[in-house]
């Protein structure tokens, strides 16, 4: 499957491996190394991709930069997860990873805040790389963590709206339109709703919390707020209203197509959200919030209808900033006890910034390149709905999730709430906020 950073199942396992990193590194980069870049030498870049098309991907890269870089080799590990990577960095030793990458962005905070990356800020300067002239500024965002930056960005990914233009023609709904704000969604989700007994013939969309995709950080880019973190470091997640107006939303959406229980029903006959049988491309659900690697997914499928795309819609009151999505991506770093890292970093600085080599490996996995140059390469490969994608990933109100120091723990603490709201078991919105704004502020200062 394509690159990814994991989302809701995945970003669970990734917390529970998180304890690892906190023990990985305590200690400062090596940032006087001492090693010759220009030396003959071989460095290991331990990465998480898997499948076939994505590992040749990788190895044809790596290969471009071996030939432009003859005097370094590069020893591939892939399959790499969070929990893999933080007991080699905890291990330390020979044997453990020069370079590494990693799809879980809302990490970063831990790996910077911990030492379990390397401090690139002295790579940079010695490069004298601009950064505000390479990266979109989210990009930048979620590659650093209070000021420290332990990784750069590599390909990311912009989250859209993909509908199914037949069910448009038969709802008598134009399928060059798609829905632009919230209040008209709900009513083309509903247009789209056909019922069977106690289940579905065909759903508008699935809004639950458990739906692929649907998670609280996607739904949340799509509101205009200020963070989920005010400037002393307390959660927003009480006192921004943007919060509060969102799981509203949400939760009319799913009593609106049907109560909780029973799209939760239907929910558990979708088939695997990476393989043929998704429930958009069955035609289980006529709209679907995801990736851009979803465009290769339908291809693959050989679906037999004709596949829309567009920005997801936004607040009624904030048409002005329809186009902007929920960016998020693979990240990049050192590892701090390679006696290898000036070599390192020539691979982490071609893998990120070298244009060909951030274009060709775009069109070769089907995500968007991570900056400026490669988004407007007239080498990438793509066709007009993947532009859809590219204008996300440039707009101005794309955004990304909040680091932090305990990685991934606020993000959960909040989706808590939000999965017990929509199931009825939180009545008191305005409380559960408040409650959950609490736990995270304890959480973070339990960490620190």
């Amino acid at each position: 499957m394509p690159v990814r950073p994991r989302r809701a199942a995945a970003a669970l396992a990734a917390t529970a491996s998180i304890a690892l990193f906190a023990s990985a590194c305590t200690g400062s980069a090596n940032n006087a190394a001492s090693d010759d870049p220009k030396a003959e030498t071989t460095i290991t870049f331990w990465h998480g991709w898997s499948a076939p098309a994505e590992v040749k991907a990788i190895e044809d890269n790596v290969a471009r930069f071996e030939q432009a870089h003859p005097n370094i080799k590069v020893k591939l590990v892939g399959d790499i997860n969070d929990a893999k990577l933080g007991q080699a960095l905890r291990a330390g030793g020979s044997n453990g990873p020069d370079v590494v990458s990693s799809f879980t962005t809302s990490n970063v905070g831990k790996f910077c805040s911990s030492g379990a990356l390397a401090d690139l800020k002295p790579f940079i300067e010695k490069s004298k790389l601009d950064l505000d002239k390479t990266f979109p500024k989210v990009l930048q965002q979620y590659t650093q963590f209070e000021g420290r930056r332990c990784a750069l960005p590599l390909l990311s990914d912009a989250y859209g709206l993909y509908y199914n233009k037949d069910a448009f023609r038969k709802a008598g709904l134009d399928p060059e339109a798609p829905p632009k704000t919230w209040s008209q969604f709900a009513e083309v989700a509903k247009r789209l709703t056909k019922a069977k007994g106690d289940s579905y013939e065909q759903l508008g969309f699935m809004p639950n919390y458990l739906g692929y995709e649907t998670v609280v950080e996607h739904y949340m880019s799509q509101w205009k707020h200020g963070g989920y973190f005010a400037a002393d470091g307390t959660s927003t997640v009480a006192k921004d209203p943007a919060f509060a107006e969102m799981m509203t939303y949400q939760k009319s959406l799913v009593d609106s197509l049907g109560g909780f229980k029973k799209l939760d029903k239907y929910r558990t006959t979708f088939g695997d959200e990476w393989g043929a049988k998704h429930p958009f491309q069955t035609g289980q659900v006529a709209m679907q919030l995801d990736g851009e690697w979803r465009l290769n997914f339908i291809k693959d499928a050989k679906v037999g209808f004709e596949v829309g795309v567009a920005p997801l819609p936004v607040a009624d009151d904030e048409v002005a900033e329809y186009g902007k999505g929920y960016l998020s991506g693979t990240i990049m770093g050192i590892a701090p006890q390679s006696k290898k890292q000036n070599a390192a970093w020539e691979l982490v600085k071609y893998m990120t910034t070298d244009t060909d080599a951030v274009v060709q490996f775009a069109n070769a996995i089907g995500n968007v390149p991570s900056t400026f140059e490669a988004l407007k390469s007239p080498k990438l490969k793509f066709d007009d709905r993947f532009k859809v994608f590219l204008d996300i990933a440039r707009h101005p109100a794309s955004t990304t999730m909040d680091g932090a120091v305990n990685g991934t723990t606020y993000q959960e603490t909040l989706s808590d709430l939000a999965h017990r709201y929509e199931n009825g078991t939180v009545t008191d919105l305005k409380k559960g906020l408040a409650d959950t704004a609490a736990q995270i502020d304890r959480d973070i200062a339990a960490a620190k």
